[in-house]
């Protein structure tokens, strides 16, 4: 399969529009993840990185979907995007705020080759990936514990797990940012013990609904926390433990 080029940033153009997300593509930006579309398409059909390879489902579930986190996120600062899978968000993210140094973390080396990939290929010097756990790389001791001013995850873990893994990486006066679907209300009760113990406070749950006026509307849903607090050095556990027992 390939991607026609032209007619990806058309509709990413379009759907964007739509969305009221046009003004993010300024600079060059639409031709860049046109260029990431392209190449996820390319190596996808080697290393099965998402289940979500059609052109429209990438523009509006993919870069739509993340692109709406930009408007919550710092102009400046460090970000790790945990769990980054084929890129989402810390690839649309590199590109979008170009003044944002992204760290993609992944325990699967074939996605971080990929990451690592995209970022030499469309030239983005504020991404970095890194192979590694995060339990490991976020224990206290560790170099990258509270060292980023904001955290974000896509579709890896229910919220409780997901803040023991992703708030030790926050600095105080960070957030960490957890994108989800229809279950983010639910989930975000479900962490109301485990967020307070890691330091954060939960600053809310907001949804906007995304469309691209032909399929059928998805909802982008982020679950904000506010660190406040430094992570006790008990967290994060061992992730067999944080599994077996969720916060």
């Amino acid at each position: 399969m390939t991607l026609d080029p032209v007619a990806f940033c058309d509709e990413l153009n379009r759907v964007f529009a739509l969305n009221g997300l046009e003004p993010l593509l300024s600079d060059g930006k639409a031709d860049l993840l046109t260029a990431f579309a392209a190449y996820l398409v390319e190596e996808n059909e080697k290393f099965n990185l998402t289940a979500l390879t059609s052109p429209d489902a990438i523009v509006l579930r993919h870069f739509a979907d993340c692109a709406s986190l930009v408007s919550r996120l710092p102009d400046v600062g460090k970000l790790i995007d945990v769990g980054c899978g084929a890129g989402f968000p810390s690839v649309v993210l590199a590109i979008l705020c170009p003044s944002l140094a992204v760290t993609a973390l992944d325990a699967t080396e074939k996605k971080v080759r990929f990451v690592s990939g995209c970022a030499e290929r469309l030239g983005l010097q504020n991404l970095h990936a890194t192979v590694g756990r995060a339990e490991t790389l976020a224990a206290p001791g560790a170099s990258l514990r509270e060292s980023f001013d904001v955290a974000t995850a896509r579709a890896v873990a229910r919220q409780p797990i997901l803040s023991e893994l992703c708030l030790p990486f926050v600095s105080c006066g960070g957030a960490f940012f957890a994108l989800k679907g229809r279950e983010a209300e639910r989930e975000a009760e479900e962490a109301k013990t485990a967020i307070p113990q890691l330091g954060g406070e939960l600053v809310g749950v907001f949804s906007r609904t995304l469309s691209d006026g032909v399929s059928d509307p998805v909802r982008h849903a982020v679950v904000e926390i506010a660190k406040k607090r430094k992570t006790p050095p008990e967290f994060p556990r061992l992730y067999a433990r944080i599994l077996k027992k969720p916060l």
